[in-house]
């Protein structure tokens, strides 16, 4: 009796692993998916009344088994299976496109902290209408990599506007930026954000002297280190501007160098320059000894620049900035400081 009670429960398992195995593990996916949102809730059915079964983790890899409307049903690494949003998920190639992203910035010379304004959408591509990779909360850290202006799209009133007018409108431009946001101390996502819904860590009071001056920042950087009377280090930075709104065609147009003066205790303007079309990155190259000099350097795409442009170089020593000449350049103007 014990045995034929043994043979049943096995007789039972089998078909119970079984019917498991045909319905959790043997079906092929119809792609490969990853999950988009930093959790992912998938749900036991595509009705309005549903339960929730178990949650994703951003860039979780899901398999994606079928698709309704805009529902996709997709199975998990642990053979769990559930309904998400279309939107909640990253197909493989964008999420191809986000890994690409992310090794392109770690090669990069950094060109400012920052962090995010308000929530925010990072997206695989500048531009309102490229894929989103995630959504980021307010005040994510982030580092700054590479401006681009890309035209804002015109709403259909606009458009009508313009028909009816005969002449046409002229096209308005935005700032994106290519940034890495740090989600977590040990987790980072790289992508596009819009210019104005991030905030630069600019130190104080340097936001007061760039905005009296008509300023707008774009880029800082820190330049190298000096004592105070006290012997507090004292960094020195270079800032990076233009004048006017975003969509410029020039990354920046102004420098100015402020340094730290121990006779007023205060920052001052040290070094102060214009009329260049500068293109990012600047190259900071910092003192690796003492009794070094700083230098720093960028593409000027003037239309008076050698070709696509001209490189231009500086050299601080302490608290002194000076432009290098080069070859078959003029000599350039001495700024006061």
């Amino acid at each position: 009796m014990t045995r034929k009670l043994l043979f049943g429960f096995a007789l039972l398992f089998v078909a119970a692993a079984g019917v498991y195995y045909r319905f959790h593990r043997s079906t092929q996916p119809l792609e490969i998916a990853y999950a988009g949102n930093r959790q992912v809730t998938l749900w036991s059915t595509t009705a309005q009344v549903r339960e929730p079964i178990t949650t994703a983790s951003y860039g979780e890899r899901l398999d994606v088994l079928q698709r309704f409307q805009d529902q996709i049903r997709v199975r998990t690494k642990a053979g769990i299976t559930g309904w998400v949003a279309e939107r909640e998920i990253l197909s493989a190639d964008v999420w191809q496109k986000a890994a690409d992203l992310e090794k392109k910035t770690a090669s990069m010379p950094s060109q400012a902290r920052g962090h995010t304004k308000v929530l925010t959408n990072l997206r695989v591509d500048a531009g309102r209408d490229a894929t989103r990779l995630r959504q980021l909360n307010k005040s994510v850290p982030l580092q700054v990599y590479e401006r681009r202006p890309v035209e804002v799209p015109t709403s259909n009133t606009a458009g009508a506007a313009e028909e009816s007018s005969g002449e046409p409108a002229e096209a308005k431009k935005e700032d994106w930026w290519l940034v890495r946001a740090h989600t977590s101390d040990q987790d980072s996502v790289s992508g596009w954000i819009l210019g104005r819904f991030m905030e630069l860590d600019v130190p104080q009071p340097l936001p007061d002297y760039a905005s009296s001056a008509g300023m707008r920042i774009v880029a800082w950087f820190e330049l190298n280190k000096v004592t105070d009377s006290s012997g507090k280090p004292r960094s020195q930075y270079l800032l990076v501007g233009a004048h006017g709104p975003e969509g410029q065609p020039c990354d920046f147009s102004l420098l100015r160098v402020y340094t730290w003066g121990k006779k007023r205790e205060r920052y001052e303007t040290a070094y102060i320059e214009g009329g260049a079309c500068g293109k990012l990155p600047v190259n900071v190259k910092k003192p690796s000894q003492a009794g070094e000099e700083t230098k720093f350097s960028f593409l000027d795409i003037s239309e008076g620049g050698r070709g696509a442009g001209a490189e231009r170089e500086y050299v601080m020593h302490q608290t002194v900035v000076r432009r290098v000449k080069q070859p078959g350049e003029a000599k350039p103007h001495k700024r006061k400081r």
